[in-house]
């Protein structure tokens, strides 16, 4: 499901996202992020674990799939205990990159972890958790800023 190739246009969709640039310790964990709110027949659901921020430099760990069900389980695997957020967008028109209108508004579906609402972009304190081993599953629901056009 992974994409190195495709991993700069990945990142730069999540400009609104933020990422993992930390030092790794030793003991690591799993992640499970299950994406919901996926609209059928859409392009790849894109998903970002974060760590530190909600800057694309922050995201340097992602994976996609395609929009096949409703919901999408996305596994991370040998992740460092830590503080980290989770950011997702479904790119619709399989451009690469998270769509937004003149003023920045998301014209594609997207989410985050946490207490995320529908505003501007978000502050990591409020999309983020906290991991320890062995790891755990949370849940990321995809929406629309605005109607879709």
């Amino acid at each position: 499901m992974r994409r190195p190739a495709g991993r700069r246009r990945f990142l730069a969709g999540l400009i609104l996202a933020g990422g993992l640039g930390a030092a790794r310790p030793a003991a690591a964990a799993t992640v499970q992020v299950e994406v919901d709110g996926i609209e059928p027949g859409g392009g790849p659901v894109r998903v970002a674990l974060c760590q530190g921020g909600l800057s694309e430099a922050s995201c340097a760990r992602g994976d996609e799939a395609p929009a096949s069900a409703d919901r999408i389980l996305f596994t991370f695997q040998g992740v460092p205990a830590g503080t980290y957020a989770v950011a997702a967008y479904q790119d619709a028109n399989g451009n690469g990159r998270l769509d937004r209108t003149g003023l920045g508004l998301p014209l594609e579906p997207y989410g985050f972890s946490g207490a995320v609402r529908r505003r501007a972009r978000p502050d990591f304190a409020e999309a983020a958790f906290s991991l320890r081993e062995p790891g755990g599953t949370l849940r990321v629901r995809l929406a629309r800023a605005l109607p879709r056009r």
